[in-house]
C-alpha cells in the first residue's frame, strides 16, 4: 500500500472544505484501489491531514497520470487549492508491514 499525506490549512469553514471532499471522493476514488480520508487537528483547528490510500504501487502511478492528465482532476484540484491557505505539504509512504 502506498499512502499520500497531504498536510495544510484551509481558509474558510470546516463543514465548506468537507462538503467539497465529500463530492471530490466520488471522483478521486472511481478508479478503484483508493481511498481519501480526511483528519482534523485537535489543537490548530483550521490544520488538516488528507490521506490518500492506494492499493498498490500500479494504482499510485495511475493516479499521478490522472492528476497531470485528466481535465476532471485538474479542476477538482484547482477548486480544491482554492480552499486552502498556503502550500501544503506532501509525503509519500510506502507500507512494509503492518505490526
Amino acid at each position: 500500500m502506498i499512502s499520500l499525506y497531504l498536510r495544510g490549512e484551509i481558509k474558510g469553514s470546516r463543514a465548506e472544505f468537507e462538503q467539497f471532499l465529500q463530492q471530490a471522493r466520488l471522483t478521486y476514488e472511481r478508479p478503484g484501489g483508493i481511498r481519501v480520508r480526511l483528519l482534523w487537528d485537535v489543537r490548530e483547528t483550521k490544520r488538516f491531514v488528507e490521506i490518500i490510500e492506494y492499493a498498490d504501487r500500479e494504482s499510485f502511478e495511475a493516479d499521478q497520470v490522472r492528476v497531470q492528465q485528466d481535465p476532471e482532476m485538474i479542476e477538482l484540484l484547482e477548486q480544491w487549492q482554492g480552499l486552502l491557505q498556503g502550500k501544503v505539504e506532501v509525503q509519500s509512504c510506502e507500507e512494509v508491514y503492518s505490526l
